[in-house]
């Protein structure tokens, strides 16, 4: 287990993009490369798999305790976007990492394809209704960033326009973390291997059939496309207020505790409090 916590999440941190549209060019290549980094690493991990899930349930009951100073605190927002690939495990850790927190504070979203109605607005529209309000935990699993991902692959935009919704994105993001609410981004990276044995696992198990779609094997087919756009978008919107945390995610455990100890450490700077009781309850008693 990585003993400073900090430094071990800095080397997975990105925060080259300037906030202007594009990639940071760096001797004509890109800021940063997606395949530069191991999907199976386990930097947060014990080597102990008992060990780690035992980690893993302290730091839930942790973190159900700081959730719940963070809701009475009411002075912060905390967005927390989950995004990867098909298969790489953006409903377990749902349920692994904010399983046991109060359903009274933290809400998630699954954001699918837009709607009509949807697409007939500019495509943070949607995003911007869903943001967390004062005290809230808002989760997405996948998020705004489908819209650099998915038209961009299929040719549904142009560069120009993608390039464009890149400065969109980071001025939104800006927006929000300048009027309260701390965004937290987890890129899930796993490999081409561990997807394909995840896939296989739900084509075996009459249980996941429902998770599967043929669809899946079409986009398995893009592999290279979707991992080229996920380094230019990471590239472009890895910001010094909203970076992006890449997490190796072949391992579900150390996936979950990676991004658990990114929660602690991310509730714990920012000093919550309780606030102070009303005047005079100091004289009552209940009887």
């Amino acid at each position: 287990m990585a003993k400073d916590i900090s430094s071990a999440l800095a080397a997975f941190q990105i925060s080259t993009a300037s906030g202007l549209p594009g990639t940071k060019a760096v001797k004509g290549k890109k800021a940063f490369d997606l395949t530069s980094f191991d999907a199976a690493a386990k930097p947060f991990s014990s080597g102990d798999k008992t060990a780690d899930k035992l980690a893993l349930d302290a730091l839930a009951i942790e973190l159900d305790a700081l959730q719940d100073l963070f809701y009475a605190d009411r002075r912060f927002k905390l967005l927390v976007v989950l995004q990867g690939t098909d298969t790489s495990g953006k409903d377990g850790t749902l349920r692994g990492v904010f399983g046991r927190m109060s359903a009274l504070g933290v809400r998630t979203i699954g954001w699918k394809a837009p709607s009509e109605a949807e697409r007939a607005h500019d495509f943070l529209w949607r995003i911007h209704a869903s943001v967390p309000a004062a005290g809230e935990v808002m989760v997405f699993n996948r998020s705004h960033y489908e819209d650099v991902l998915v038209p961009t692959v299929n040719g549904w935009i142009t560069p120009e326009q993608t390039r464009q919704r890149y400065a969109h994105i980071n001025d939104f993001e800006r927006m929000l973390t300048e009027t309260g609410t701390v965004v937290l981004k987890f890129l899930l990276h796993i490999s081409k291997e561990e997807q394909r044995a995840r896939l296989q696992e739900r084509l075996d198990d009459p249980t996941k059939h429902w998770k599967f779609a043929l669809g899946d094997l079409d986009v398995r087919k893009q592999w290279d496309d979707y991992q080229a756009a996920y380094s230019a978008a990471v590239a472009a919107t890895g910001t010094p207020w909203a970076p992006w945390t890449i997490v190796p995610a072949d391992s579900k455990t150390h996936r979950n505790l990676m991004i658990a100890q990114a929660l602690k450490k991310t509730f714990e700077s920012l000093k919550l409090r309780f606030p102070p009781r009303e005047p005079g309850l100091e004289n009552i008693t209940v009887v």
